[in-house]
C-alpha cells in the first residue's frame, strides 16, 4: 500500500527533530548534526508545517516538547534506530547475509560460541550479530531474526524448532561435598542452596522428585547460570546446573555432583524465529546447521 508523501517526512527533518528533542537544545542539536542553528530551526519548522502539528513550545532561547511532540519522538526514535541498525548491518555485509540472534548468556558463551567458527567457515557470506536476551520478547519490536529460547514450546508470533532437552544436577565444590558428606537427597537440605531467579521452584521440584520435604527451601539468588556456577565453585553452596553446560568444570574437578541424582527439566531449548522470516537465507542456513549440531541431543 502506497503511503501519502505527507506522512513520510524526510530523514533530515526527522533527525533534526529527534536531536533537538533528545538534547533539549537547538544549539546542541546543530553541533551534533554539523549544521547551523538556523538550519536546524528551519528543518523543525518544515516538519511541523508538513505534519500540521506544533512539536515544541518555544520560550525565549529554550525549547520544550509539546505533548504531541513527546509522543511523536518516542515513535520515530525507534524507527530511526531500526534504520540505523539495518544500514550498519548492510554495510558490514553488503550481500545481505546478516543474522541477528538473541542468545541466553550461558548457552551462548559455553555451548554456541565455541561451535560458531564451524558454521561461519561453512557459510563465509554470513555475518552473525549476537545480543543477550533472558526472556521472550516481541519480534515485531526488535530487529532480531531468531532467538535461543529455554521454556515451553511456545512463542507468540513465532515458530520453534526443538534443539535439546535439559538435565540438571546438584553440583558443588569438592570441599563442600566433603564437608557435608552427602549420602541422601535429604542431606542436601543441610547445605546452603543456590537458586536461579528464572527457576525459583527448581529445588522444590528436585526435593519432591526425590521424596524429600520441599517446604521453605531458601538460599542465595542468582540471575544467570554462570554466576551460580562460579558461586558453587567458590564453595558458597549447591546449585542445580545443566550438566552439558558445566562439562568442563566437572571434568576439571572444579565442580562435582553432590549426589548422582539428576533431574530432567520440564522445559527445553528451542530456536525461535518470526514466522514471516522463516525463509530468510541466513536464518535458514543457521537453523539447518543448528539442528544438525543438536541432532544427537534430542
Amino acid at each position: 500500500m502506497q503511503t501519502s508523501r505527507r506522512f513520510l517526512p524526510s530523514l533530515p527533518l526527522l533527525c533534526a527533530f529527534e536531536a533537538a528533542a533528545r538534547t533539549g537544545s537547538i544549539t546542541a542539536a546543530a553541533k551534533e548534526l554539523a549544521l547551523t542553528q538556523s538550519a536546524v530551526s528551519r528543518q523543525i519548522k518544515a516538519l511541523e508545517d508538513q505534519l500540521e502539528v506544533v512539536l515544541f513550545h518555544r520560550e525565549r532561547q529554550t525549547i520544550r516538547l509539546t505533548a504531541a511532540g513527546d509522543a511523536y519522538v518516542r515513535e520515530i526514535r525507534d524507527a530511526l534506530r531500526k534504520i540505523s541498525t539495518a544500514s550498519l548491518n548492510l554495510r558490514a555485509n553488503p550481500f545481505g547475509g546478516t543474522l541477528s540472534l538473541a542468545i541466553l548468556p550461558t548457552f551462548g558463551t559455553r555451548w554456541l560460541a565455541p561451535r560458531l567458527p564451524k558454521f561461519l567457515a561453512a557459510n563465509p557470506g554470513i555475518t552473525i550479530n549476537l545480543v543477550t536476551r533472558l526472556t521472550r520478547f516481541d519480534f515485531k519490536l526488535e530487529a532480531i531474526d531468531a532467538a535461543i529460547h529455554f521454556g515451553p514450546a511456545e512463542w507468540p508470533g513465532g515458530d520453534l524448532a526443538l534443539l535439546r532437552p535439559e538435565t540438571v544436577v546438584p553440583a558443588c565444590s569438592p570441599q563442600l561435598r566433603d564437608r557435608f558428606n552427602f549420602e541422601t537427597a535429604a542431606d542436601i537440605r543441610r547445605a546452603p542452596l543456590l537458586h536461579l531467579t528464572s527457576r525459583p521452584d527448581a529445588w522444590k521440584r528436585w526435593f519432591m522428585g526425590n521424596g524429600v520435604d520441599a517446604h521453605a527451601v531458601h538460599g542465595m539468588l542468582f540471575d544467570q547460570f554462570a554466576t551460580a556456577a562460579q558461586a558453587a565453585i567458590a564453595g558458597l553452596g549447591v546449585a542445580l546446573l545443566p550438566d552439558f553446560l558445566i562439562h568442563d568444570e566437572l571434568a576439571a574437578g572444579q565442580l562435582v555432583r553432590a549426589l548422582d541424582l539428576p533431574m530432567k527439566s520440564a522445559e527445553s531449548y528451542y530456536l525461535a524465529w518470526p514466522t514471516e522470516r522463516a525463509s530468510h537465507p541466513p536464518l535458514a542456513a543457521f537453523r539447518d546447521w543448528l539442528l544438525t549440531e543438536t541432532q544427537g541431543d534430542r
